[in-house]
């Protein structure tokens, strides 16, 4: 199916390629400053880290020695009070699938998934990562010897559809052909207003590169809606001001941005983290093809997704209290007590503290990225009887 395609200028990288790249990155003098700084801060330990890396020769042998332990002992003991998984049982080790998840960190998301696949002795899914986080080589190199592969993004109209077909014949050929996972966020950009919402147009362009019925295609996808929950906004508040500066000023987010937003998902708290996975996508999209227009197949696909998404979604005390101070009222009282709501008042006051503008407004802003997720829990529906 994708003989005419070319991959190498957006998979991620080979085991014959690996030790050749990680050389290259342990020699970019950038990737030794951010390491000895935010992670390796004592010089002995970051020269043994330094030769155990030098000598790694395949992906999943970089992933088990190197990644795994240190997603663990660095990124999540620290800043989690634990990370819990559902819905695993739910999938056949001996197939691949489309996870398809909302979009809270810019590095986590798949950091985490990956992580948890691996400690339950899995093969870890391919990534998918927009190039716009791509502004380092050392990046380059890193994220494709963690099994991202590329997707370009902000390109002239004439050269967006032919790179939208091959990433989309990429991602076809690595579950259909290749028996690999592919992990790929429902949106563009992580949801910064805690409403998670599955862009249709991803759908589309996953869909350019089936060449059978719309059933057919995306049954041999195997969809499988994935909720990601953080108790605490990694980067909440840098989330509610680039909002807040959106609607006031036109705010225009810049590289700079983006690594802040890095280095705040990795080290900042995140309290409670729960991935849930939910069943492959089955008999859904039997009922979605029975829409006369391809368009209104896509967008109910979407709404699948998000319905799936929003009923696996943990929610935290942090959301339920977020929820009963939007509207002044106490209905979700005996889901908290006095202790949570108190910590939870902290976080909106060190937002207020930190955010410069109309209090009022970005308060509100705050409270809604905690209230959503409750709000979309409330208004679930089943209008064709396929949950």
């Amino acid at each position: 199916m994708c003989e005419n395609f070319v991959f190498d200028d957006i998979r991620p990288y080979h085991d014959s390629e690996v030790n050749q790249q990680i050389n290259i990155v342990l020699n970019d003098l950038e990737f030794q400053r951010i390491l000895k700084k935010f992670i390796f801060k004592d010089d002995k330990k970051f020269d043994e880290v330094k030769q155990l890396l030098s000598g790694i020769q395949t992906i999943k042998e970089l992933q088990g020695k190197f990644m795994y332990p240190l997603i663990e002992n660095l990124i999540l003991k620290p800043t989690t009070d634990g990370v819990t998984c559902t819905g695993l049982e739910n999938l056949d080790i001996t197939k691949s699938y489309l996870i398809i998840s909302n979009h809270r960190d810019i590095i986590l998301d798949a950091a985490i998934l990956n992580y948890l696949i691996f400690r339950e002795g899995l093969h870890t899914t391919e990534i998918a990562i927009g190039d716009n986080l791509l502004i380092a080589d050392w990046i380059d190199h890193a994220v494709k010897l963690n099994r991202a592969f590329e997707v370009k993004r902000n390109l002239p109209v004439s050269e967006l559809m032919a790179a939208s077909r091959n990433l989309s014949a990429y991602i076809r050929q690595d579950i259909t052909e290749r028996n690999i996972s592919v992990w790929i966020a429902q949106r563009e950009g992580r949801t910064k207003d805690g409403c998670d919402k599955t862009q249709p147009s991803l759908l589309k362009m996953i869909n350019l590169s089936n060449e059978k019925s719309f059933v057919e295609g995306f049954r041999e996808l195997r969809i499988v809606p994935l909720s990601i929950s953080y108790e605490i906004e990694p980067c909440g508040i840098s989330k509610v001001e680039e909002l807040y500066k959106k609607e006031t000023e036109g705010f225009t987010k810049t590289q700079a941005d983006d690594l802040k937003s890095m280095a705040y998902g990795l080290f900042n708290s995140k309290g409670r983290v729960n991935f849930a996975f939910g069943r492959p996508m089955k008999v859904a999209i039997d009922e979605m093809d029975k829409k006369e227009q391809l368009s209104e197949k896509i967008e109910a696909l979407a709404d699948y997704i998000d319905q799936r998404i929003y009923r696996n979604y943990k929610l935290w005390p942090n959301n339920y209290i977020a929820a009963d101070m939007l509207r002044k009222e106490n209905k979700y009282e005996a889901e908290y007590n006095l202790e949570q709501h108190a910590r939870f008042v902290g976080l909106i006051n060190k937002a207020l503290e930190t955010i410069n503008g109309d209090a009022t407004r970005i308060r509100e802003m705050f409270l809604l990225m905690y209230a959503n997720p409750v709000i979309n829990r409330e208004n679930l529906t089943n209008p064709n009887g396929y949950f």
